[in-house]
């Protein structure tokens, strides 16, 4: 059983979706404009920063940062929703921190990080970024072969990332890397804060990626670090880490309820105006399945992220239901925003609709924060320790 939001809470979610209406959508005609033209599907600076202003005038800002650094402390249940509605559209716009990175540096920052990083961040004057994946360590971290050795009173990093985004307006990354090969996923990756301008932190190409979004690859050549960029304890990197995917997880789990909303009540508009063959789309049976296949698959989404939100914010691990959302959002979402495609016939094909650019982000997000297969590995091996018999 659902539970029902307060009185605030409603008119907060109510102010995101004014805001989404009002100052996102009208932007969307020149995002996918650029993103047909093989251009980056991003806000230009003077597009974005008005945004971010008046998200600053209206209270939309370090909504789930601490209390102590001007944050609201919102929880995980209200910050999906805010999430669900801020996705309608297919503009890459988040309400300043990005929440996964803010909370691994809530979870394991000393307190000096958190003056130095984490309130600025909190407050909007920070950007940062993560480093993980490698070339030959994708889907599985634990493979990863970046390495951090200890030299007197600081790390030598050297090593290679991939797939890194937001690396032009980070001011800071958070830097996983090995230090103790042995030990690898349990004791021995450690997280390190590497600033903008580090010497022996090289960008060394772009990678332009379907859907308009960009990566990075990066080269760590002889990266010297002191004891107080590491974040958290030597060799425990990897929990916090796992926590900020979960995070991810279930924000894309609202991503996809987003688009598969949009895309099923545009669907239901077409649907319901197109004639074919002297009758309305709208009555043909198979039209009526994907809009009744939608309907229910979203709202089965729907309480999967609810759920999981409620037993995070109790306490509860929720890694399970991050991975068995992880796979059945991306996958309900995906076969919506098709067939919502394919009911405009060849207007669904353009890319004067946003059809094209949910479709290609959430086949990227099939893949990105673990692929579809990892996830189902991991969901498999938890239910066969659960109803093992022997």
């Amino acid at each position: 059983m659902t539970i029902e939001f307060t009185e605030e809470e409603t008119m907060l979610l109510e102010l995101v979706e004014r805001f989404v209406d009002d100052q996102l959508m009208p932007l969307e005609a020149a995002v996918m404009a650029r993103e047909a033209a093989g251009q980056a599907a991003a806000l230009l600076p003077e597009e974005e920063e008005p945004l971010l202003e008046l998200c600053k005038e209206i209270g939309l800002w370090a909504l789930d940062a601490p209390e102590e650094v001007g944050g609201a402390a919102l929880s995980s249940r209200i910050m999906l929703a805010i999430q669900e509605r801020l996705f309608k559209t297919i503009i890459p716009f988040r309400f300043p921190p990005d929440s996964p990175n803010l909370h691994m540096l809530m979870a394991v920052g000393s307190a000096e990080q958190k003056a130095a990083y984490l309130e600025p961040y909190a407050q909007g004057r920070m950007r940062s970024a993560i480093a993980i994946s490698e070339p030959g360590a994708g889907a599985d971290p634990a493979a990863m072969k970046t390495r951090a050795v200890r030299d007197g009173d600081q790390w030598v990093i050297n090593g290679r990332k991939i797939w890194v985004s937001n690396i032009p307006t980070a001011d800071f990354v958070i830097l996983m890397a090995v230090t103790d090969p042995a030990r690898g996923a349990r004791g021995g990756i450690t997280a390190f804060i590497v600033d903008r301008g580090a010497p022996g932190f090289i960008v060394e190409r772009e990678i332009p990626m379907i859907g308009g979004s960009r990566t990075w690859e990066l080269v760590l050549d002889d990266l010297r670090l002191d004891d107080g960029q590491v974040l958290g304890e030597v060799g425990e990197g990897f929990a916090p880490m796992q926590k900020r995917l979960t995070i991810r997880r279930l924000e894309i789990g609202s991503l996809c309820v987003a688009f598969a909303s949009r895309a099923l009540e545009l669907m239901c508009d077409h649907v319901q105006a197109r004639e074919v063959f002297g009758e309305k789309l709208a009555d043909r049976q198979a039209i009526q399945w994907w809009v009744a296949d939608a309907a229910t698959k979203i709202h089965a989404t729907r309480l999967m992220v609810d759920d999981a939100a409620i037993k995070q914010d109790r306490g509860g691990d929720v890694r399970t239901e991050a991975s068995m959302l992880k796979v059945f959002a991306t996958e309900m979402a995906s076969e919506v925003v098709d067939n919502a495609m394919q009911s405009f016939g060849a207007m669904g094909m353009t890319r004067e609709m946003p059809f094209a650019m949910m479709s290609q982000r959430l086949r990227l997000a099939r893949i990105y924060e673990g692929p579809t297969e990892v996830h189902r590995m991991v969901v498999a091996r938890r239910a066969l320790r659960q109803y093992s018999t022997t």
